[in-house]
């Protein structure tokens, strides 16, 4: 995930304009602009195909983060879970991601031009590293309650107010680190015998000065916001998922199994029938708790797989240009600035994944998804909400009463062979 703002920097690319030097001599200008025009500005075959990647993943994300998850949450206070606010928070750091960085970042993939003036330079990769510091902490903060919820339920109580809480600090602790990646950023004429005729090959990028302080830099920004964070996420769901597949829960599901096993073996008394069934009514009640967290757990997860997997490329890129200067002495500029380009696309596509991720891995996102949909084109949008949660909380009274009515049917067989 770092070098984010490689996305509005053209460095990864400069050398590609060396065979532009012979054209710099002569005086009729309109042959120079369409000498631009087609080497250069002219979208190549896979770039119309990324202007249409980039498009799609612009609705995408845009409607599913808008309308599928803030929407949802909003119109429905069931949904107003610790883990949803969470979720929440994620999807508004891809929506200004998407917003204001993606036209930007498809602009200058294709001309490999800043064409958004000084300020800009400095406010829209500052935005990018944000979202970015955002996202990976909101991720972290995911794991961290999901963590101690499940592994060690009595030493944390999670609550919305606290989550609330950590997402005003998360953004202020986001928006002071990334700081320095306003300060540096400049704009500057990748061929300075142009400066006077166009804007074209104008770049927003680093200026450090001193070639040490980009490569701490950049090696510290890749360890803090993708490497460290991510091993701890991994460890922290490898110990829920051994907790949720292979262990009981402490104190709860387990210790019901054995009260139940002892009462069931007792001898039967008058009221032994309604004991029965509230005490099955309560394990049933766990094993759903179990199954809801098994589920939250495989989408959390997969949503951590999909962003380590879409901020993989850049980060590497990023390092191997930053740190090592691999791309400088390279002569296939071509199959580089693709890499980059795609790297750049994957970043958004991880916005537009979450709330597909969200969708099909959650019952709950997926009828307010419908609903929400319903609610922006078809003016029934309340109604179709209300329809679908009174259809949901009535399949599970049915679902929770057929497995109470099995379990009462065990029991009673369990008891007349005692």
């Amino acid at each position: 995930m770092a070098g984010c703002t490689e996305c509005f920097s053209t460095g990864h690319v400069a050398n590609r304009s060396t065979d532009f030097h012979p054209k710099l001599d002569e005086d009729d200008d309109d042959e120079l602009l369409r000498y631009i025009w087609k080497e250069y500005l002219h979208p190549k075959q896979y770039e119309w195909v990324l202007i249409v990647a980039y498009i799609i993943v612009f609705f995408v994300s845009l409607l599913g983060n808008s309308l599928g998850n803030l929407f949802a949450v909003w119109k429905n206070r069931n949904m107003r879970t610790v883990t949803n606010y969470f979720i929440v928070n994620l999807s508004f750091a891809d929506i200004l991601v998407t917003i204001i960085c993606l036209p930007a970042s498809l602009v200058v993939d294709i001309t490999e031009t800043w064409f958004f003036g000084k300020t800009l330079c400095k406010i829209v990769p500052y935005l990018q590293t944000v979202s970015v510091s955002v996202s990976v902490l909101t991720l972290s903060s995911i794991a961290h309650d999901r963590w101690y919820v499940i592994c060690h339920p009595l030493m944390f109580k999670s609550t919305a107010q606290r989550a609330r809480k950590n997402i005003v600090f998360i953004w202020l602790v986001s928006c002071i680190i990334m700081i320095p990646q306003a300060i540096v950023m400049e704009c500057s004429s990748l061929v300075p015998e142009l400066t006077n005729k166009t804007s074209l090959f104008t770049v927003c990028d680093e200026h450090w000065g001193v070639d040490i302080y980009p490569k701490v830099y950049h090696i510290c920004f890749f360890i803090v916001t993708y490497l460290a964070p991510l091993c701890l996420m991994v460890l922290a769901y490898i110990q829920i998922c051994h907790k949720l597949w292979c262990q009981q829960i402490p104190g709860s599901t387990s210790v019901l199994h054995k009260k139940f096993k002892t009462f069931r073996c007792s001898s039967p008394s008058a009221g032994s029938g309604e004991s029965v069934r509230v005490r099955t009514s309560t394990v049933c009640a766990e094993i759903k708790q179990v199954r809801a967290r098994r589920k939250t757990a495989r989408m959390l997860m997969v949503v951590l797989f999909v962003f380590a997997l879409c901020y993989l490329p850049i980060s590497v890129l990023n390092i191997m240009k930053r740190v090592f200067g691999t791309f400088k002495n390279s002569n296939d500029r071509e199959t580089i600035y693709a890499w980059f380009t795609f790297s750049h696309w994957l970043i958004y596509a991880n916005s537009a994944a979450n709330p597909i991720i969200y969708n099909f891995l959650s019952g709950k996102f997926r009828g307010e998804f419908k609903a929400a949909f319903t609610c922006h084109w078809c003016g029934h949008g309340q109604s179709g909400s209300q329809k679908t949660r009174m259809r949901a909380s009535t399949d599970s009274r049915k679902s929770l009463s057929t497995q109470l009515h099995n379990m009462d049917s065990v029991s009673r067989i369990s008891d007349q062979i005692v």
